[in-house]
């Protein structure tokens, strides 16, 4: 069963997002890591999901979930207009990148396979945990993820 509150409008799965995996491991080296980077202090890196009543402050008020919570639909991948302007302008180039590729594939599987699909592109194949989008090496054992 989908936890809905990790279905990020946006395509950017929150099951294998940064902020979310270092808070629910409490990583506490990845969470200085993600301070540094959003200017915040590793106590503010925690976060439920994009969809939850806690998600963290960036995602709080980010213009795709208003976007598509306004025309009432789940995501970009039920949107007519993806990609637009708000995604091709989104100030993260390395998450714009994800949100091209991810949101075709979400619209083609659909929700279910979409998110084993996301899960396994972030799966060690040496020790089979779970990383996160983005993560250069295996937080478990420390094989390269690219």
């Amino acid at each position: 069963m989908t936890n809905k509150e990790l279905l990020s409008p946006c395509g950017l799965y929150c099951g294998v997002c940064g902020i979310y995996y270092a808070d629910k491991k409490d990583d506490a080296a990845l969470k200085i890591k993600f301070a540094a980077a959003y200017g915040d202090t590793p106590d503010k890196i925690a976060c439920n999901g994009c969809l939850s009543s806690s998600p963290y402050w960036f995602c709080k008020s980010c213009p795709i979930k208003s976007c598509t919570s306004g025309k009432g639909i789940e995501g970009c991948h039920q949107c007519g207009e993806f990609p637009c302007s708000t995604i091709e302008s989104f100030p993260i180039p390395e998450a714009r990148k994800n949100m091209l590729r991810a949101i075709p594939r979400w619209r083609e599987l659909g929700t279910e396979k979409w998110i084993m699909e996301e899960e396994n592109l972030f799966t060690c194949k040496k020790c089979g945990s779970l990383n996160f989008r983005g993560g250069r090496k295996c937080r478990q054992c420390g094989e390269m993820m690219i």
